[in-house]
């Protein structure tokens, strides 16, 4: 059994991310000793290294709680259920990838229209007049 600090020593996280993650229902301590403080298992040593994995990939913490729930009781749900979550994430992050290409072109474009002259003065900028109200 592991006390919160040694748990977050063992995870390379502080003592208050595992707090964060019992007040979000991501964690739950095994056990309580006499005097009160947290104790937490190899299992729950597992879950942490789990919910960490799975943020690297992005995942929310709504999303983690659902794989979570559905690793617990895994023989009753299917892989295709675990599947959806993350199909659903990848749709998410190609849409914000297509959404930055169309702002990065709009930046390019703007900011290849303009001269860029340090002599010149901000008066007659296209920059500006892009971004400017079209009458």
């Amino acid at each position: 059994m592991y006390l919160i600090g040694q748990l977050a020593k063992q995870c390379e996280v502080s003592s208050d991310t595992l707090r964060f993650y019992e007040k979000n229902g991501l964690l739950e301590p095994a056990a309580r000793s006499e005097s009160g403080y947290r104790l937490y298992s190899e299992e729950n040593l597992s879950r942490v290294n789990f919910i960490l994995r799975a943020k690297t990939i992005g995942l929310s913490l709504d999303e983690i709680r659902e794989l979570l729930d559905i690793r617990l009781e895994a023989s009753q749900h299917s892989c295709a259920e675990v599947k959806a979550i993350t199909q659903a994430k990848l749709d998410e992050v190609d849409s914000k990838i297509a959404e930055l290409a169309r702002i990065r072109h709009a930046l390019k474009k703007i900011n290849d229209a303009c001269c860029g002259h340090t002599d010149d003065n901000a008066s007659h900028c296209s920059i500006l007049e892009a971004l400017g109200d079209k009458d």
